[in-house]
């Protein structure tokens, strides 16, 4: 008896390894596929400009990181004594002007350099819609509070999202030709846009990646299909109702695996994983000799990965 819908998948060619370089931009999902890779100490960076909801803020950020387009003091405001930005998340925000242009221009840095070495770039959208600062006619990635009369409310359309997309693609190319770019639709619902208008949003993304995948030579992987067919079920969501669950995400997780990590490196993960494991290991008596004995022995399984893998650090 079938007790599930399952959706058919098969390892990808590009796989990824402990070699490979990863960049992973877009929405909150991507943080939950970002923090296992970094788990398992793959060589990735992550959201430089925090969670980036809507491609538009990805293209952005792309775009000012390959053209070395820098943030000046025209780009930051003030709220409530913290600087902002309207292209980054408010976790970059800080308490000192100089301090935030100093963060972003970094990130900038970081991601250009990123970009050019990266072997995969993971691109995950999360919503069409999005919103135009009436002062500046900016779509912002996002509204720091801000009131909402400040802005007007949109949905992309699905040729500005395709038109968006491709100009990601092509901005990649022209700095890393070799790059293998992979697109994911975040299964987190976005419903305080509303529930019709999560679904409309939803459609629009997918209907124009699936365009950009016809058309160019990128690569899908199915996280919003997982969640909405394979784990039908409240279950996997969070207590909000909104965001996959620490299971939802493990099974993702399992399925990414299955498709994009190369069965060549598990044996490591493995060994990375009893070392994370033993890492958060809190032992009843610290000073006990056989506490102690343990600590030497995993400080030994460290030493001997750091040695075939240098960049890995605990």
């Amino acid at each position: 008896m079938k007790l599930q819908t399952q959706i058919p998948f098969s390892k990808t060619d590009d796989q990824i390894d402990y070699q490979s370089e990863l960049l992973l931009l877009g929405s909150c999902f991507v943080e939950n596929i970002g923090d296992k890779l970094k788990y398992f100490k793959f060589k990735s960076l992550q959201n430089p400009f925090g969670i980036l909801f809507h491609s538009l803020a990805i293209e952005n950020l792309v775009q000012r990181a390959v053209e070395n387009s820098c943030y000046t003091e025209q780009d930051v405001f003030n709220k409530n004594g913290q600087w902002m930005c309207f292209s980054a998340h408010s976790g970059i925000s800080t308490n000192s002007k100089s301090k935030l242009l100093q963060n972003l221009n970094g990130a900038l840095q970081v991601t250009k350099e990123q970009i050019t070495k990266s072997t995969h770039i993971i691109i995950t959208l999360g919503t069409a819609w999005v919103y135009q600062n009436l002062a500046s006619n900016n779509i912002v990635a996002n509204c720091h509070k801000v009131p909402q009369k400040e802005f007007t409310k949109e949905l992309l359309s699905v040729e500005e999202i395709i038109k968006s997309l491709e100009n990601i693609i092509q901005l990649i190319a022209v700095a890393n030709p070799k790059a293998q770019i992979i697109f994911t639709i975040s299964p987190v619902r976005h419903l305080k846009d509303g529930f019709v208008e999560n679904q409309q949003s939803k459609a629009h993304l997918i209907t124009a990646v699936h365009q950009i995948i016809e058309e160019h030579n990128v690569s899908y992987f199915e996280s919003y299909e997982i969640m909405m067919d394979e784990l039908r079920d409240y279950r996997f969501y969070g207590k909000d109702m909104v965001h996959p669950n620490e299971l939802a995400i493990d099974y993702i997780w399992e399925k990414f695996k299955t498709v994009w990590i190369s069965g060549n490196t598990f044996p490591t993960m493995d060994e990375v994983d009893a070392i994370q494991r033993g890492l958060l290991h809190r032992p009843f008596s610290p000073e006990s000799e056989e506490h102690q004995k343990f600590i030497e022995l995993l400080q030994e399984k460290i030493k001997s990965l750091k040695n075939r893998y240098s960049f890995m650090e605990f």
